[in-house]
């Protein structure tokens, strides 16, 4: 298990969420998952890695809001 486990942006400021996340993403090995937990979708996110890095990601969404979500990136 990595300890990189959960990440909770929800109390991040706007402009350093994805820099912050994207940091935590880098360090995952193959396999490795980080759960994140926000205050909304992060589809933005997902579009972002998928053009930036295609097949290096998955998203299992564990809960979809209204009001937070968390989804399971893991890196393949």
């Amino acid at each position: 298990m990595n300890d990189l486990a959960e990440l909770d942006v929800r109390t991040i400021p706007p402009a350093r969420k994805h820099p912050t996340i994207h940091e935590r993403l880098e360090r995952l090995a193959s396999g490795e998952t980080l759960t994140l937990i926000n205050d909304h979708d992060p589809r933005p996110l997902r579009f972002e890695l998928e053009h930036d890095h295609p097949g290096a990601f998955s998203f299992e969404y564990l809960e979809s809001g209204p009001e937070t979500w968390r989804v399971v990136i893991r890196r393949m």
